[in-house]
């Protein structure tokens, strides 16, 4: 059986090892944006949903080791398939064409290198602000918790730059998940013409629906003042 660094030398298996991290990736941001919205929810939501996760206790920092393997695995493999293009291609095209078919040319795929490492790079920042950052507790239910809500409020509410700043890096998630969703499960499963065509429009589509949904979010809180918002209920 190949191993996994094999299995990343060969065009196959770079495509099957992205095509699988990147739907995974992508089940995760879906989770992650629902987790997210529970801040319109009742007050206690979003906290709620915080506590649920920290109850698994040491299983939450195995799901979050296993995720950050399987992020730098993707990015990893996404910086190879760019270098190796760059290698076999070392002279650009100065026009960008394409006819809809199999390679699917369009400003997602061809920025796909340059999106990813911004999200790369956002990711840590993220990390930082939020898993890690400096949080009060608040008790529900009699239990003590951490009270990621008012961090998240006060950190978009406060600042214009996270909360612009956010939202860019939400624009560009979507702009990367727009042609790394269908290429994804293209690597995968889909053989049709028909089928893919159709599947790059669902792509589009979802990806559109994940970046608005974050980017949403930064910019209600800021516009809104916060608690002031007229959706945020806070105690």
């Amino acid at each position: 059986m190949p191993s996994l660094l094999q299995a990343a030398q060969s065009q196959v298996g770079r495509k099957i090892l992205t095509g699988l991290t990147g739907i995974f990736l992508v089940l995760f941001i879906i989770f992650h944006l629902g987790g997210n919205l529970a801040i319109f929810g009742e007050p206690d939501a979003m906290n709620r949903y915080s506590m649920m996760l920290h109850d698994f206790g040491p299983l939450l920092w195995v799901a979050r080791v296993g995720l950050l393997a399987v992020f730098l695995i993707h990015a990893w493999i996404g910086i190879s398939i760019w270098w190796h293009k760059q290698k076999a291609r070392p002279q650009k095209y100065e026009v960008y064409s394409s006819k809809a078919g199999p390679s699917r040319q369009s400003l997602s795929s061809r920025s796909m290198a340059f999106t990813g490492v911004v999200l790369l790079i956002f990711v840590v920042f993220h990390i930082n602000t939020f898993a890690l950052g400096d949080m009060g507790t608040v008790t529900i239910d009699g239990q003590q918790t951490h009270d990621v809500k008012t961090l998240v409020i006060d950190t978009f509410s406060n600042s214009a730059f996270y909360a612009f700043g956010y939202a860019f890096v939400m624009l560009l998630l979507g702009t990367h998940l727009g042609h790394g969703i269908w290429s994804a499960f293209t690597s995968l499963t889909i053989k049709s013409k028909k089928a893919s065509a159709m599947f790059y429009s669902i792509s589009a589509v979802l990806a559109i629906i994940l970046a608005v949904g974050f980017l949403f979010i930064p910019l209600y809180i800021y516009f809104g003042g916060g608690c002031e918002a007229a959706l945020i209920q806070c105690q």
